[in-house]
C-alpha cells in the first residue's frame, strides 16, 4: 500500500554542539577579569581616600543649620571653644579653616564655654581667631556660655578694639585673669616612708618643679619670673581687647588677680560690653556685617565621636605618655586647682 505524503515536511531539528573546551575557557577568563575589578576597586578606593584625607583639613567636621533661613547664601558662622584647651589644634582649629575657606560666611561669633587651659594652647588659638578675623575682613563677636575664665577669656579678646562685641550669658562665670605654674610637694610623705628621689641630672634645675623635693628660694624667684612674663602677656592681650584698660592700667591691676566675676560684675568693670544670649550676639554680628538676619543663615560646626574615639579615649587617659605629659612643668591659663590632671580628659580639650 502506498503511504499518503503528508501536507507539510516533518520540522527538522537543530542539534546546537557544546563546546564545552571553549566555554570552561571563557569562564575562566571572566573569572579572572572579576577577581582582578574585586582586586583593584578596593586599592582605587584606598588611593582616593588617602589623597582625600591629604588635602582635607576639616577631618569630619561638617557645617550643621543653626538658625535663620536656611536657603540663603550669606552665613554667619559660630565656631565653638568648649572644654580644656590643651595644644590648640583640633576641633577649634578646623572650625577656623572651615570658615576661612567658605565665602559665603560674612560674620563670625565666637562661642566660648571653657575654664581656660595652657598659656600656648591659649594663645595659638587667638592667633588664628585674629588672623582669620584678618584675612576674611569680617567682624568677630563672642558670645560667653556658662564659663569663659582665664585662657577662656584669653581667646575672646580676638574681637581687639570693635565695640558692643563681648556678650556674657546672665549666668556666665568669666574673669580669673592670671597664670599658674602648678607644684605640689610631697618631700614630706616620702621622708615618712622612708623613699628616696636619687635622679641623675645635668644640673638641678632640670628637677626644680619635681614633686618631690621643696621648691627652694631659689628656683622659686626663676619661675616667678618666668610666671612674670607670661602674665605681662596676659594683660597686654586684654588692653588689645578692652582699650579702656590699655588708657588706665591700673583698672586692670585691680582685676587681674585671679578672681572669678559673675556676668554683672564683669559688665560693671568692663570686661564685658553686654548681658544677652547667643542670640544677641547672633544680632551683633549682623549688624556687623551688615547682613539682614532674616536672610542669612546661621550655622555651627560639629565632629561627630564615633565609639572607637571613645574607646582610644578611655585607653589614652591613663597610658605613660599621658602620664608623663601631665607630669610636665607647665603654665596655664586656667581657673582650676588641678591644671595637669584636667589634660587626660581627650575629649573636653581642644
Amino acid at each position: 500500500m502506498v503511504q499518503p505524503i503528508p501536507d507539510h515536511p516533518a520540522p527538522q531539528q537543530i542539534i546546537i554542539q557544546n563546546k564545552s573546551g571553549g566555554s570552561i575557557l571563557w569562564r575562566i577568563v571572566a573569572a579572572i577579569g572579576w577577581i582582578g575589578v574585586l582586586f583593584c576597586v578596593p586599592i582605587i578606593l584606598g588611593q582616593a581616600i588617602s589623597s582625600a584625607n591629604y588635602y582635607n583639613t576639616t577631618e569630619g567636621v561638617s557645617e550643621k543649620y543653626f538658625s535663620g533661613d536656611k536657603s540663603a547664601d550669606d552665613k554667619i558662622a559660630i565656631i565653638s571653644i568648649t572644654g580644656v584647651i590643651m595644644q590648640g589644634e583640633g576641633y577649634i582649629r578646623k572650625q577656623i579653616d572651615l570658615v576661612r575657606e567658605d565665602k559665603d560666611v560674612k560674620a563670625v561669633v565666637v562661642r566660648v564655654n571653657s575654664p581656660g587651659g595652657t598659656v600656648t594652647g591659649s594663645d595659638y588659638i587667638l592667633h588664628h581667631l585674629k588672623k582669620l578675623k584678618e584675612e576674611r575682613d569680617i567682624p568677630l563677636v563672642v558670645s560667653m556660655g556658662a564659663m569663659a575664665t582665664s585662657g577662656g577669656y584669653y581667646v575672646a579678646m580676638a574681637v581687639e578694639d570693635e565695640p558692643d562685641s563681648i556678650f556674657a550669658e546672665p549666668t556666665t562665670t568669666t574673669g580669673s585673669i592670671g597664670v599658674i605654674i602648678p607644684h605640689y610637694n610631697i618631700a614630706g610623705l616620702m621622708q615618712e616612708y622612708h623613699v628616696e628621689d636619687d635622679s641623675i641630672m645635668s644640673h638641678p634645675r632640670k628637677q626644680m618643679l619635681a614633686m618631690t623635693r621643696e621648691l627652694s628660694p631659689e628656683n622659686r624667684e626663676i619661675l616667678q619670673e618666668y610666671v612674670n612674663q607670661a602674665f605681662t602677656r596676659f594683660k597686654d592681650i586684654v588692653k588689645e581687647g578692652r582699650p579702656k584698660f590699655a588708657a588706665d592700667p591700673e583698672k586692670l591691676d585691680v582685676l587681674a588677680t585671679g578672681e572669678i566675676f559673675t556676668a554683672n560684675q564683669a559688665l560693671d568693670s568692663g570686661l564685658v560690653d553686654q548681658i544677652g544670649f547667643i542670640e544677641e550676639a547672633i544680632d551683633r554680628a549682623a549688624e556687623l556685617g551688615n547682613l539682614d538676619t532674616k536672610k542669612t543663615r546661621v550655622v555651627t560646626y560639629e565632629q561627630p565621636v564615633s565609639l572607637f574615639d571613645l574607646g582610644l579615649a578611655q585607653s589614652e587617659a591613663m597610658n605613660w605618655d599621658k602620664l608623663l605629659e601631665m607630669s610636665a612643668p607647665k603654665a596655664y591659663y586656667i581657673s582650676s586647682y588641678l591644671p595637669p590632671v584636667m589634660s587626660s580628659f581627650r575629649l573636653g580639650a581642644n
